[in-house]
């Protein structure tokens, strides 16, 4: 119960401080839990490049095509949740399939074996055996997923029905959190059950107008582990007890950073520095170097659309300018605006 208690009290600041309230915060909360549930299957595409890939088209120089199709894809697939969530839709095999298919879209395959054909692009449920993590663990055998995966759409539904218009959010996020667990488990397809039951969890948030929870990329092992715990001692309470500690973790983290950003001298929050400068692409290079201020050169040319010496050049004027400082040294040091 400790847990659900410190979760409620940071909920309750959370939305004390209208933090939710702030334009464009969902549609960027949205691009992070994308990035995060794409960097735990091994994209390196960063939350500014995906605002650049998402918003503008402009793809990062030095990630893979597959990267970025993986991040675009899960991106359609969220847009298509959460109008099904909107709408109250109910589950079905036929709808998990159809979110498959979008999150699986261009980096899915299709597989020839003795029990048949399926293709992973179209969300087509496995016809194989998969193997997963240390130790090669077994999944459930494909032969059972299908009653599987229509035995948990069942017990989802009625447990969101019951759930609609209740007011206990602990209740929800525990619901979120064993379909999650549920759903992994199942491993209904080849490739990409670890996006899916992150979506499917997010969905079930979104529905119950909860804030979602993000498991950031930081954390995959603890993440893994705690996936891992839950299955060997047949308890969901492991993989409960660690969202619960993450949701925590990143909501404080939000809080803090808030009351770091109100809390900063008057004056120079009045002082917007991207637009001291007319030079567009100094603007977009301090707009970076804001949200992240340890790329190396190469990065920010990806991110702004120009080579890695026009970065170098324009970095270096700022400094001199006293629009920007170095701390540290050029290898690992990082950027400050001033």
């Amino acid at each position: 119960m400790v847990h659900e208690e410190k979760l409620l009290n940071v909920l309750q600041e959370h939305r004390s401080l209208g933090i939710a309230d702030q334009i464009d915060y969902q549609k960027f909360y949205l691009y992070s839990l994308i990035t995060h549930s794409t960097a735990i299957e091994g994209s390196t595409v960063t939350e500014i490049e995906n605002q650049l890939l998402f918003d503008e088209g402009i793809s990062a120089k030095g990630r893979t095509i597959q990267e970025q199709m993986m991040n675009l894809d899960l991106k359609a697939a969220y847009e298509h949740s959460l109008m099904l969530a909107r709408r109250h839709t109910d589950f079905s095999v036929e709808m998990l399939k159809e979110l498959s298919a979008l999150v699986m879209k261009n980096t899915g395959a299709q597989y020839n074996t003795a029990q048949g054909t399926f293709d992973a692009s179209k969300g087509e449920l496995r016809l194989v055996g998969v193997t997963a993590g240390i130790g090669g663990r077994s999944y459930m055998n494909f032969q059972k997923v299908p009653a599987k995966l229509a035995e948990l759409c069942t017990q989802l539904n009625e447990q969101r029905r019951q759930l609609l218009d209740a007011d206990d959010l602990i209740a929800k996020y525990r619901l979120s959190f064993d379909a999650h667990f549920r759903l992994v488990t199942i491993h209904p397809w080849v490739d990409g059950n670890g996006r899916m039951s992150r979506l499917v969890m997010n969905h079930l948030q979104y529905e119950f107008g909860l804030v979602p929870v993000k498991i950031v990329k930081e954390d995959k092992a603890e993440y893994i582990q705690a996936l891992v715990d839950a299955r060997d001692q047949d308890s969901l309470e492991p993989f409960r007890a660690f969202m619960f500690e993450e949701h925590i973790r990143n909501i404080r983290g939000e809080i803090d950073a808030f009351r770091r950003s109100q809390d900063s001298d008057p004056i120079k929050a009045t002082s917007d520095p991207i637009k001291v400068t007319s030079d567009p692409i100094k603007q977009k290079l301090l707009q970076a170097i804001l949200q992240d201020n340890s790329l190396n050169y190469a990065a920010y040319g990806a991110i702004v659309g120009v080579s890695e010496a026009t970065v170098k050049r324009r970095l270096n004027e700022m400094k001199r300018d006293g629009q920007l400082l170095r701390i540290g040294s050029n290898k690992t040091g990082h950027w400050e605006v001033t």
